[in-house]
């Protein structure tokens, strides 16, 4: 007996040791969250009123949709035999039944990416959207990057004119001081729909456990791969200080299966940013490309005439790949290390100014990338040209991790108990080796994040090619990441907009 308690004292105090440990470990965690907090909200306040006379003139290019959004394993819970629907190393580009859909949901799924895909299948689509709306989950909301990087626009001061062509239903949707450029006043125009399918990190489909919350996209479109209202804008008439390219996604796969309809549309989009006044930024937001046809024609028609790139860790990744091999990046790794996504960034920046540099000469409306963002679940990323007219850099980059927070969590108040830092307290800048990387300015060194100091920035000379190079100022903001994600779709515009809101 005397044996067993003894043991039995050992174990408790054990546990008990475990507990206080714990909750040691948790206030302090909790307690570095706060000063963080404190010192993000610091520096988004000090550059966060805009004046009622002097608020920035913003366009929002192209599209706009009907969201209906679902709890991904609350609709697809599929319980028959699994095997029929084995994740591949690729997905399909293009979902023609029931099987695709489910295999593509999967793949990207077990991967905790986003994804955006079309598919030309009219009743499997309808078939679809009718099963989501069933469920007692489901909701509506006006979707399509323009409107929702409008609506953040406008909320945080700026006037704003939306290129999309919506329905008189979803305009209501929009606040009284958004202008749009074209909405049909016809009760017969149908919007188009993206059907979304949000999890959570730990959502269970089959064998597979989601790393962390994301959302997958189906659509069917007609409206917006055509961009409707491009022919109705004039940017120059409005006289904005940044114009935003964005939802050119929508003409991936495209549904009419014409290159050179495809091709005329965006060469339209060029013609509205070529003939752009030079001192209105033009900013260009990536998305979830998946046609390498669509990719070469954005960097042809589209990329070499903005200045600034929005994108997430997928697309960045998917960017790069195609840049140096000419081919699509399905998926990447959904929770990145900084001196990974630091380097892609770099190589992005290098490639594409690379051939500004080359083509200047014979076309003297291409415009330097000067402005990079990269959004992920634990950090912003922003990278700046020091000589450019982008402003506070810092203010943004912490703006945009605020943001993050919100719009995941759906609340304007940032609770320190629903928050957990996924990022460490230092970082490499780089991955490469010294040997890998011969450019002295940006062998690997290690940045601490400091409490009072969440935000460090530095700066980088980066060599663009042999005759050519660029002063860059650098900063990270960690993200306060939601515990309970309510919404994660339109995160990645919401987090764009807020971070461009600072720097124009």
């Amino acid at each position: 007996m005397g044996t067993f308690f003894k043991y039995f004292a050992i174990a408790s105090f054990v546990a008990l040791f475990s507990i206080i440990f714990q909750a040691y470990h948790e206030s302090g965690s909790l307690q570095n969250i706060t000063f963080q907090l404190q010192a993000l909200v610091q520096l988004e306040s000090n550059h966060n009123i805009i004046s009622k006379d002097d608020k920035p003139r913003v366009v929002v290019a192209y599209g706009s949709c009907s969201d209906l959004t679902v709890r991904a394993v609350d609709v697809l819970n599929y319980t028959g035999n699994l095997k029929d629907f084995q994740v591949r190393d690729e997905s399909d580009d293009e979902i023609h039944t029931f099987e695709d859909f489910m295999r593509s949901f999967m793949y990207y799924f077990s991967k905790g990416a986003a994804a955006e895909r079309y598919t030309p299948n009219k009743e499997l689509f309808r078939n679809i959207v009718a099963i989501a709306k069933k469920h007692s989950s489901h909701r509506w909301d006006l979707g399509g990057n323009a409107p929702v990087m409008g609506k953040r626009f406008h909320l945080e001061g700026a006037q704003v004119l939306i290129a999309s062509t919506m329905s008189v239903k979803q305009r209501t949707h929009l606040d009284k001081g958004i202008d749009v450029v074209d909405f049909i006043p016809s009760e017969d125009f149908v919007d188009d729909i993206h059907l979304i399918f949000e999890y959570k990190t730990g959502d269970k489909f089959g064998d597979h456990l989601a790393p962390r919350a994301n959302r997958y996209i189906i659509h069917n479109d007609e409206n917006n791969p055509m961009i409707t209202s491009l022919e109705l804008l004039n940017v120059n008439k409005y006289n904005p200080k940044l114009f935003v390219v964005s939802g050119l996604q929508m003409l991936d796969n495209f549904p009419f299966k014409s290159p050179s309809v495809r091709k005329e549309r965006l060469q339209g989009v060029k013609k509205q940013m070529t003939e752009s006044h030079p001192d209105t930024l033009i900013h260009f937001e990536m998305a979830s490309f998946v046609e390498i046809e669509l990719m070469t024609d954005l960097l042809e028609n589209v990329i070499p005439y903005a200045d600034s790139l929005g994108m997430n860790e997928q697309e960045v990744d998917n960017l790069m790949h195609v840049l140096e091999t000419g081919k699509i990046s399905l998926s990447a790794d959904s929770n990145p290390r900084v001196a990974t996504t630091l380097d892609q960034m770099r190589k992005v920046f290098k490639i594409l100014n690379r051939s500004y540099y080359e083509h200047r000469k014979n076309d003297v409306k291409l415009r330097m990338i000067s402005r990079i963002h990269i959004h992920t679940l634990a950090f912003q990323l922003m990278m700046n040209v020091k000589a450019s007219n982008w402003k506070n850099i810092k203010n943004a980059a912490a703006k945009s991790s605020l943001t993050a927070h919100r719009h995941v969590c759906q609340t304007s108040y940032v609770n320190p108990e629903n928050t957990i830092l996924v990022l460490d307290d230092s970082f490499a800048t780089s991955a490469e080796t010294p040997a890998q990387n011969t450019d002295k300015d940006m062998r690997p060194k290690r940045i601490e994040i400091k409490l009072g100091d969440p935000v460090p920035c530095w700066n980088e000379t980066i060599s663009v090619d042999e005759i050519h190079s660029v002063d860059v100022e650098i900063c990270l903001s960690p993200v306060l990441v939601c515990r309970e994600a309510r919404k994660t779709v339109g995160a990645g515009d919401n987090i764009s907009a807020a971070g461009l809101i600072l720097q124009i």
